[in-house]
């Protein structure tokens, strides 16, 4: 077994800017670890282990160890595939994680922006190196349970040796069509029918951006890259080499394979979302921080005399430095050498390392940059764009930036080293890097 992680590049994630300026996307830590981390440690299945395992509200004694889930057997290397350059802080987050995880991990950098199919097909070698019997392919970009070893044993009662599996959920009938819609046989969950995005409703169940695939997938692939390039011989296109090599799982293959016999679908009910925006950071923070009660209770920090006031699922870095009349959480996650003074509230927040929270501020739905600083007696404030609690198939809505010529009211981002004064308000803003602020601003994009 193998998996492969499809990690993007630097012209993808503009959504998630200004934050992308500083870490490749993938990087920006969710819930205390960077985002493929949790891709990474669902594939290696090492649960507790190494560089994040903070003693995260501060000394005390170890949390009781968790039973470990079923390890997914076999799995033999890690790809990380994209076309960001070799970048320092990749290179040494590699390093780090096959120490900590014990596993072959390797990043591909494709020539240029191959699409999610292309890229495999481009590197179908080095994934099928060393007989690979099946891989995993898995979007970056999603939060999730990951199921994996249940695709796997879903797999051996589906189909046959050479068949597929789409990871699926459900969704309301008005979000579904911001998804690939998956229509199933309901007795075997074989996809009969499969469209990308469409414009009318098609089905409630969507595609999660994460697949098992066995090598026969190259094949369908290869059929596509050849009509692709008969197609631009005909054309006579000037770049084609480029545009024959750009290939789309969702909309080239699934669609093709949907009804061949070859393609299924496995429903989960665990929690997932897409994080396409900084918004939808703060969500899977959430998500993840829940999940951390289960899978490492070691990184959620306590209530211990003299330490902050701990309010439901908090990360804290073991190196943060925390008031003891500090009030933390819901669902925040304090970086790296954070400065968190006296009297200050953090609720619904990512603060990122080298922080410096000055005494009684309020930071509420907000995303706190690198070696920011907010002064004494600030608010930062944002609109959650959280799904709708009363739906349990409501998903995270993609919110466009502006509306009606508005900035849409949304969380307030601060990009790395912006200083806020003392005494002033921040509401619903994006704080581009390097800013330092006089006054309060309301439903901005300060540039």
């Amino acid at each position: 077994l193998k998996a492969v992680i499809l990690i993007g590049g630097p012209q993808k994630g503009t959504r998630f800017r200004p934050l992308s300026f500083e870490v490749p996307k993938p990087l920006f830590p969710v819930a205390g670890v960077p985002m493929v981390q949790h891709h990474i440690e669902a594939c290696a299945k090492v649960r507790g282990a190494g560089g994040v395992r903070a003693r995260a509200g501060g000394p005390g004694p170890p949390s009781p160890p968790c039973p470990l889930p079923p390890q997914v057997p076999g799995m033999k290397e890690i790809l990380l595939m994209g076309f960001y350059q070799p970048h320092e802080a990749l290179s040494r987050f590699l390093v780090s994680a096959q120490q900590e995880f014990k596993i072959p991990i390797r990043y591909l950098q494709e020539y240029a922006a191959l699409g999610t199919g292309g890229g495999i097909y481009h590197f179908r070698d080095q994934i099928l190196s060393g007989g690979a019997e099946a891989f995993f392919v898995l979007n970056a970009d999603v939060c999730s349970e990951f199921p994996l070893q249940e695709m796997l044993e879903f797999r051996q009662q589906h189909g046959d040796a050479h068949s597929f599996v789409i990871l699926g959920t459900t969704a309301n009938r008005t979000q579904a069509l911001n998804y690939g819609c998956i229509v199933a046989n309901a007795d075997t969950q074989e996809v009969q029918h499969y469209v990308e995005k469409p414009s009318t409703f098609v089905s409630e169940i969507i595609n999660c951006g994460i697949y098992l695939f066995t090598p026969a997938i190259f094949q369908h692939i290869g059929e596509v890259f050849q009509r692709n390039q008969q197609e631009l011989v005909l054309e006579e296109s000037s770049n084609g080499w480029q545009r024959a090599e750009v290939i789309r799982l969702e909309q080239d293959v699934f669609t093709a394979l949907a009804g061949s016999g070859k393609l299924y679908v496995y429903k989960t009910d665990g929690f997932w979302s897409q994080i396409k925006s900084a918004g939808s950071a703060i969500y899977a923070s959430r998500l993840y921080l829940n999940q951390y009660s289960k899978s490492h209770p070691e990184r959620l920090a306590q209530n211990k005399p003299g330490g902050p006031v701990i309010r439901g699922n908090v990360y804290i870095h073991p190196t943060a430095s925390i008031d003891s009349t500090a009030v933390l959480g819901p669902n925040v996650s304090i970086g790296e050498g954070v400065t968190v003074g006296a009297g200050v509230r953090v609720r619904e927040s990512i603060v990122l390392h080298g922080a410096s929270l000055h005494d009684h501020t309020c930071v509420l739905n907000t995303i706190v940059g690198w070696d920011s600083t907010i002064g004494r007696w600030a608010r930062v404030e944002g609109t959650p764009s959280d799904p709708n609690p009363n739906d349990p198939y409501a998903k995270i809505d993609s919110e466009t930036l502006f509306r009606d010529g508005r900035l849409t009211p949304s969380i307030t981002i601060l990009g790395c080293s912006v200083t806020i004064p003392a005494e002033v308000v921040i509401l619903n803003s994006i704080v581009l890097p390097h800013k330092e602020l006089s006054r309060s601003y309301k439903n901005q994009i300060i540039l």
